[in-house]
């Protein structure tokens, strides 16, 4: 595969999903010392990336699971934000300018911290009340904070008794690392195939709803965007009847990501409609992953991972064939602003 390390991989991810037993343990004592209320407060791209795990606690937990962005919190911060409410940070950095700030004004408040980080010598890993760090960069920590979320959802879902096949979701989901390099290798001559048609296109349209509906936006606004240039609409698939489908048309590039989950129909509906009116339409389906040993139920939990593990193969692709390094910015952590 292109430029791809197949060692460092695994042991990033089988990093990222060896926190599990701390996890639940840290989450069965936030419990019983009476938090409440949990937020996901990641800066950029990295909140989007908890956006599934807010989603299924949305979807199937009582407890009450939200999100913020940091800049504005420290500002206007939510009613319900104190000494009984956890706010998870995660930032790959650990040195996220809005996220330390953020750090900051929730300490003043006591307010309950857990910092996700790529490195631990950083003020968020060292000044948090808690933290769980694995080593990990641009290129391997999608999928590792959407499984560091998933498991403290699900954690906090298994405490309350409403997740009963912990055990079991988690000995499945120690197997990925692995299977994800085998589909990461089975897609890859798609993914170059896909990076020549698409290397010198200026706009696209991405959509998917669901769980795969966060890595729909992240992909175009963090990669496409910031580390390639190029201009996005990424729209929800509920919405896309609402506004977007009226720039559909022929040349126009449109694409569908779809999941496991029970959202999967308003992609189908979406797809169904761009084929009848453009001729490039790009549809990534994480059903057509193999995993094998993986069961439907955990796949209905981890259709980003698998799709967000697959398209890292498409920027590995583009950003040679476009001659622009991912990590080449004109803006971005360069300018003041």
């Amino acid at each position: 595969m292109l430029n791809f390390d197949k060692d460092r991989f695994v042991k990033i991810q089988a990093g990222t999903l060896s926190i599990a037993g701390e996890v639940r343990a840290l989450m069965k004592k936030l419990l019983a010392d009476g938090v409440d209320r949990l937020y996901f407060m990641g800066t950029g791209g990295v909140q989007l990336l908890t956006h599934p795990a807010i989603e299924l606690a949305g979807r199937r937990s009582k407890f009450p699971v939200g999100g913020e962005y940091p800049a504005q919190v420290v500002i206007d911060p939510p009613a319900a934000l104190d000494k009984n409410s956890l706010v998870v940070i995660p930032s790959l950095s650990g040195t996220t300018k809005e996220s330390v700030k953020l750090l900051a004004f929730l300490k003043a408040r006591g307010v309950r911290t857990l910092s996700l980080t790529g490195h631990k010598d950083t003020p968020l890993a060292q000044e948090a009340e808690h933290n769980f760090t694995n080593f990990a960069e641009d290129d391997t920590s999608s999928e590792m904070f959407y499984l560091q979320t998933l498991l403290i959802v699900l954690a906090l879902m298994a405490e309350r008794g409403e997740f009963k096949t912990w055990d079991a979701t988690v000995a499945e989901l120690q197997k990925l690392p692995k299977l994800l390099v085998e589909a990461k290798a089975a897609f890859e001559k798609q993914a170059a195939e896909l990076a020549a048609a698409i290397k010198d296109e200026k706009y696209h349209i991405f959509t998917g709803a669901g769980s795969v509906w966060p890595e729909a936006y992240y992909y175009g606004m963090c990669i496409l965007e910031e580390m390639q240039w190029i201009r996005t609409r990424p729209v929800h698939a509920a919405d896309f009847f609402h506004g977007t489908l009226e720039l559909v048309e022929q040349g126009v590039s449109v694409f569908v990501f779809k999941g496991e989950d029970a959202s999967r129909p308003l992609g189908d509906r979406v797809e169904a409609f761009a084929r009848r009116y453009t001729d490039k339409v790009r549809v990534l389906d994480a059903a057509d992953a193999a995993l094998p040993g993986i069961s439907p139920e955990t796949r209905s939990l981890i259709s980003p991972v698998i799709l967000a593990t697959l398209l890292e193969r498409l920027s590995a692709h583009l950003e040679v064939l476009r001659n622009h390094p991912l990590t080449t910015r004109r803006y971005y952590k360069r300018v003041e602003y």
